[in-house]
């Protein structure tokens, strides 16, 4: 891969106009067949492939009628293929159809400028992500505007980079309809365990509880998490909170983790149903929420057929 280049006072242009040079030299987009055997995946890619329903549809669409958007890809260094900066699902596609090579414009980018366009661009094309594809995403990004604006980045999300005036968080979240505090947050996420963030995921645990319970510490954070297993239950925003000042104060301990989200009352009780196993029955990109709502109106319908069956049976 190129190295990355340390621009100083770097603007970030709109996302289409990133597909031009930025530094005014010669490079230009080139547009190619390529085969898709010589594609590699973006390295630490926060996205995931499309769920199977949607993936099938897309394979029945680039069969009938090839690909209509080109991907957009980079050149490895060693000459010995190219990285997938945007069109990683239409590669996939390609790949279960059958068809072996696909339209590609081919740019020479630096490492930064390929993560903030391989983050934007997913961010614009996919209809719904996990919180845990856009905590990724969006960390990505941040630190890419920072090394490309000659700052090192920070391990802290409350950074302070002017860009014409703004600081990176705003700019992230005036690209994607979020505030600068909401970007923070979302950033935020990524300092949980990758089974509590499972359970964001999944809807188990609330984005905004699960904001205040990244600011533990691993162990504690385990704590949490078997607590949740054990007893089926999720911490509130208040309940998080508490931990979360209780962590500020050096005076979290198991016993206070215990006592926090067992002897006051929760938010709520969960019944957990892993997503894996009850999305068959929806269609693809249906959100917890609304396999939830839709669960419930069916157990209702039931109810009431159940009810009026027993009332039919006691009237004969």
């Amino acid at each position: 891969m190129t190295k990355p280049s340390s621009a100083s006072g770097v603007t970030f242009r709109p996302f289409d106009d990133l597909f031009e040079p930025t530094d005014g030299s010669s490079d230009k987009p080139q547009l190619a067949e390529l085969d898709v055997e010589s594609l590699i995946p973006f390295k630490d890619h926060p996205f995931r492939e499309y769920p199977e329903e949607k993936m099938q549809e897309m394979v029945e669409s680039v069969t009938e009628h090839g690909i209509l958007m080109p991907i957009l890809v980079r050149p490895i260094d060693s000459g010995e293929g190219y990285e997938i900066i945007s069109g990683h699902n239409r590669v996939e596609a390609c790949r279960r159809a059958g068809i072996r090579t696909i339209p590609a414009t081919v740019r020479d980018l630096d490492d930064d400028t390929a993560i903030i366009l391989m983050v934007d661009s997913n961010l614009r094309q996919r209809d719904k992500l996990l919180p845990s594809e856009k905590a990724k995403a969006y960390q990505m990004k941040m630190e890419a505007m920072q090394r490309k604006a000659g700052r090192p980045p920070k391990n802290s999300s409350q950074v302070g980079m002017d860009f014409k005036g703004k600081q990176t968080l705003d700019i992230i979240g005036e690209a994607n309809g979020d505030s600068r505090n909401t970007v923070h947050r979302y950033i935020r996420l990524n300092s949980l365990s990758a089974p509590l963030l499972d359970y964001v995921d999944e809807g188990t645990l609330a984005f905004n509880p699960a904001v205040e319970v990244s600011y533990l510490d691993p162990a504690d954070q385990q704590v949490v998490y078997e607590i949740m297993e054990r007893d089926q239950i999720s911490p509130s925003l208040s309940q998080a909170q508490k931990l979360h000042k209780l962590a500020q104060i050096g005076k979290i301990s198991e016993d206070a983790i215990e006592a926090v989200m067992t002897v006051e009352k929760p938010m709520y009780e969960t019944i957990t149903f892993r997503r894996n196993t009850v999305e068959k029955y929806f269609p693809a990109g249906t959100s917890g929420r609304e396999i939830e709502k839709i669960i419930i109106r069916l157990l209702e319908e039931y109810q009431q057929k159940s009810e009026n069956k027993k009332t039919f049976q006691e009237e004969r």
